[in-house]
């Protein structure tokens, strides 16, 4: 099969590697559809998180089943599926709390910008997309296999509910799903910081009221005139810098909420200050199965368009256009047509 290989920082590669087979009687064989480069990638891409040895690379994807184990009931082949980030068996105690991301028996796929991936625990990790998909369908669903439910997850991690006030540090793939997740919750006022004029636009079209494109003290004071004077109820953090942390905290009103959901690197979160303000701290990676019964519905009734982050699309033979695009900031997100 074709998969994305990175071999160094900067130095990502289309290698034909063996075919996955089936290991376990609970294992299925998935036909990659569609696949896409996540912020996150660019981590290892940069060069922060690279092991120094070529490994495959990817996390997200969608496609139809090929094979399946033995005891797999509850997914067959020819059916198209959405795959979460981590696989896990949906059955654990910890699954039943809806932390999937921590499922005992779990873990993350060897890499998914490629042609076929072995999922483990398909019944627990996979779920079925019914009926016929449209292409037009594609990025809709790939991104409920990671970055719209991400989004999600920073919302319900700061607690947004009806008439809540929201601002959303980060104008990424995950920061634009955050607006939009918090207007699926109710949100009353939505503030996208953003500097970026193609990103202000989709921030604008998920539903943003305001967009604020200054930093720093300033731009916490711009969020609090917007507010009233007093902040935002809560702030969605999707970058994972030391930087987003300090403007998250100081744009969030006291005894509001921080919902964190970019991958940290450095991050030194001020603890005195969130005790003597009740500022609180809430989130982590995103138990994306844990929201996909939810989501799913809304994606395909089309109420929401997640898929509109995906503003450059490639086949998997030019995967390294998508990474160079996505951390020269050209491009928001980039959609692998496998």
């Amino acid at each position: 099969m074709r998969a994305t290989v990175l071999h160094a920082p900067g130095d990502i590669r289309v290698e034909t590697l063996p075919d996955p087979d089936l290991r376990d009687d609970t294992d299925a064989i998935v036909r990659v559809v569609a696949s896409c480069v996540c912020g996150s990638d660019l981590w290892p891409y940069r060069g922060a998180d690279h092991a120094g040895e070529p490994r495959q690379i990817g996390h997200e994807f969608v496609g139809v089943v090929e094979q399946v184990g033995s005891a797999v009931a509850g997914v067959s082949p020819g059916d198209f599926v959405i795959a979460p980030f981590t696989y896990s068996d949906n059955t654990c105690a910890l699954c039943l709390k809806g932390v999937h991301t921590s499922c005992v028996n779990g873990g993350g796929y060897v890499g998914c910008q490629c042609e076929l991936v072995r999922v483990p625990f398909a019944d627990g990790t996979l779920v079925t997309v019914p009926g016929e998909v449209d292409e037009a369908m594609l990025p809709h669903l790939l991104t409920l296999s990671d970055v719209f439910p991400t989004g999600h997850h920073a919302a319900v991690s700061a607690g947004v509910t009806e008439g809540s006030t929201v601002a959303v540090v980060g104008d990424g793939a995950v920061g634009l799903s955050a607006v939009l997740a918090a207007k699926r919750l109710g949100a009353a006022t939505v503030i996208a910081m953003s500097r970026h004029e193609p990103r202000q636009e989709v921030a604008r079209a998920f539903g943003a009221d305001h967009i604020v494109a200054t930093r720093g003290s300033e731009g916490a004071a711009e969020v609090s005139e917007i507010l009233g004077g007093i902040g935002a109820d809560a702030v969605l953090e999707c970058v994972g810098t030391n930087d987003s942390f300090k403007q998250a905290f100081r744009t969030v009103r006291p005894g509001g909420t921080v919902g964190y959901v970019g991958l940290p690197h450095g991050v030194e979160p001020n603890i005195p200050v969130m005790f003597y303000t009740n500022r609180n701290l809430a989130g982590g990676v995103a138990p994306v199965r844990a929201y996909l019964e939810d989501l799913l519905p809304d994606v395909l009734s089309g109420a929401v368009t997640p898929g509109d982050v995906f503003d450059l699309t490639l086949p998997l033979d030019q995967v390294a256009k998508g990474y160079q695009a996505m951390d020269e900031r050209t491009a928001i997100k980039a959609f692998l047509r496998v």
